[in-house]
């Protein structure tokens, strides 16, 4: 069963896809099926260009989703205790 649960926001990055390196200007995150996991449902994170055709894809279980969070979080707060954050 499809969950349709999908979050996007605006974001300035890079990814690196097929043909080099691209700006990255959003982010789509959905909770639903995967096209590699073998898991029934997965965290789908999708990082576009403003080209449809440059993108970077990853598929993560719930477990490993929220293990990221928390070093994302993590290395955050250790860079502002820093002041490495302008």
């Amino acid at each position: 069963m499809c969950t349709n649960i999908m979050e996007q926001t605006p974001v300035a990055g890079a990814g690196k896809g097929e043909h080099g390196w691209f700006k990255v200007k959003t982010a789509i995150v959905s909770y639903d099926h995967p096209v590699q996991l073998t898991d029934e449902h997965a965290l789908n994170i999708d990082f576009l260009s403003d080209a449809i055709t440059e993108r970077v894809a990853v598929e993560l279980d719930a477990t490993s989703a929220r293990a990221l969070v928390a070093a994302i979080n993590e290395a955050l707060r250790q860079a502002e205790e820093a002041n490495a954050i302008v």
